[in-house]
């Protein structure tokens, strides 16, 4: 209780409030399915009455594997209302990766498609690392989620303390970790979102990137703000295209992958894009020439989120009214804190930096991660000094916006100098042929580390590399200049929509000792 003797907002008591807020208002869309505020919170009821009913409840830990879909969305938060920890397994993984994931949780149960995983589910309880399953449709062996009689909301209440999630993270910079989450945790950034985002007066969101990951967490808050949920399973361009004019959808969610491809696909032109409003970005930096080609293409409706798993969606924003499509520097910032965390630039030190100096982001506040699974030492490394350390390199203009130069493990060092693959990679997509640009070290016996690119084209643009490399050395300077730029069809990307640079370092690191040169 607080001093005023009112209970601390948990995420079970926001959650409810947005399924009871506008019980006839619609609320999901998904194909030819859609449920009203009170259907959906009648499915959640069924949901959550059927994991009591199993003996789940508080202190129970439920994985989810599905792509996105209503039913998941009603699993998801009848885990909730039972009192349970939902993990949402992305559904990219590969089976080590789940199976990884349910050992390390000790989930009690798997919550699981049969249509498209009833395979996987059968392989991880062979493999023993899970007992129970429950089905998100018909043709499984559990019981069958969607066929349940609809059920009144109620909720087991547990602190706003008590874990909510655990959700893990992507893994670029080694093995995924889990992120421990309490019902505070989610609750402010929920209310974050709601208060602190430029949403247009009607929400008509379309669901498009994973569920079980950001635009899960963006459900609460759009319900909350009586709107709809759109649902789409997976990205597919020309679908969301389609969607966003035949559903007059006004607020979305991408990665910067995800916008650059809608920008390069050959519908955009044909469709009427007119009522998006609101164009949510974030995950991964976005290059500021496409992205005030997407202004100029959508206009003024771009919003920049800059969160992570261990402080989800919320640590900073570069609101609709802060784009500026002739300022590229004000379009690399991440923007400025949200209301109530206190962030920092740090240096190694645990010293606060100057202004335009770079320094690591850390963040204090009660959207904070109370940790990492089983894993104390991290954990210490991690909130060191009561800061959450997010491992990420910025710099701080004189009004306050930080800029992203990079991940602290991404930085090169060649020839005694330090470089920020995203300084790079922000003048290669200036380039008119350049779609996608990814910059990495490579061992260099000469120079340590050498830079070197990866881009693809524009669709009927051929790149001279030349051209790049003579680019950069005008922009940055020699020594930014890529040794190497590589030409390809595509630049993998993790499962969360990021460039896996982790991968392509594999391609040239490989029989060397060690990860720096």
């Amino acid at each position: 209780m607080t001093a005023a003797g009112h209970a601390d907002v948990g995420f079970q008591r926001l959650a409810a409030t947005a399924l009871q807020r506008n019980p006839e208002r619609l609320a999901v869309v998904d194909g030819d399915l859609r449920w009203t505020g009170r259907s959906l919170a009648r499915r959640v009821g069924a949901a959550a009455d059927l994991y009591r009913d199993l003996g789940l409840g508080p202190g129970s830990r439920i994985a989810l594997l599905s792509p996105n879909s209503a039913h998941y969305v009603a699993a998801q938060l009848g885990a909730v209302m039972a009192g349970c920890t939902f993990t949402g397994l992305h559904p990219l993984g590969s089976a080590d990766d789940h199976r990884v994931a349910l050992e390390r949780l000790g989930a009690d149960a798997l919550v699981v498609d049969p249509q498209r995983f009833g395979d996987r589910a059968a392989e991880l309880v062979a493999s023993g690392a899970v007992h129970r399953v429950v089905d998100l449709g018909p043709g499984g062996t559990g019981d069958d989620l969607t066929a349940l009689p609809d059920a009144e909301l109620s909720v087991t209440e547990v602190g706003v303390d008590a874990e909510a999630s655990i959700s893990f993270s992507g893994g670029t910079t080694g093995r995924p970790k889990g992120v421990v989450r309490s019902h505070r945790a989610l609750a402010w950034s929920a209310m974050l979102m709601v208060g602190e985002w430029d949403w247009p007066r009607v929400v008509r969101f379309l669901a498009i990137a994973p569920l079980t990951h950001a635009t899960g967490a963006m459900v609460v808050p759009v319900l909350l703000r009586g709107g709809q949920v759109h649902i789409h399973d997976g990205f597919d361009a020309r679908a969301v295209l389609a969607a966003v004019e035949e559903n007059d959808i006004t607020a979305t969610f991408v990665v910067p992958t995800m916008l650059y491809a809608l920008l390069d696909h050959p519908d955009i032109d044909r469709r009427d894009l007119s009522s998006l409003q609101h164009i949510i970005y974030g995950a991964a930096p976005a290059a500021p020439a496409r992205l005030a080609e997407a202004m100029a293409r959508f206009g003024p409706v771009l919003m920049q989120l800059y969160g992570q798993v261990e402080a989800p969606n919320t640590i900073t924003a570069l609101r609709t009214t802060e784009h500026r499509a002739d300022d590229p520097a004000r379009l690399a910032s991440c923007g400025k804190p949200l209301a109530g965390l206190d962030v920092v630039l740090l240096d190694p030190a645990g010293n606060e930096v100057a202004r335009g100096t770079p320094g690591e982001i850390c963040v204090r506040g009660p959207l904070v991660m109370d940790g990492y699974l089983d894993n104390e030492e991290a954990t210490a490394e991690a909130l060191q000094g009561g800061w959450l350390h997010t491992g990420d390199i910025a710099v701080a203009d004189e009004d306050g916006y930080l800029t992203i130069v990079d991940r602290a493990k991404d930085m090169i060092v060649t020839g005694g100098f330090n470089v920020y693959p995203r300084e790079v990679e922000d003048v290669l997509a200036t380039h008119a042929s350049v779609a996608t640009a990814a910059v990495i070290g490579v061992p260099d016996d000469h120079w340590g580390e050498a830079v070197v690119a990866y881009v693809t084209s524009r669709p009927g643009e051929t790149i001279d590399v030349e051209a790049l490399r003579a680019l950069v050395r005008e922009r940055k300077g020699p020594v930014h200049a890529p040794k190497a730029i590589h030409v390809v069809d595509t630049i993998a990307v993790t499962a969360l929509g990021k460039p896996d640079k982790k991968a392509l370092r594999n391609r040239h690191w490989t029989g060397e000792d060690r990860g720096v040169h």
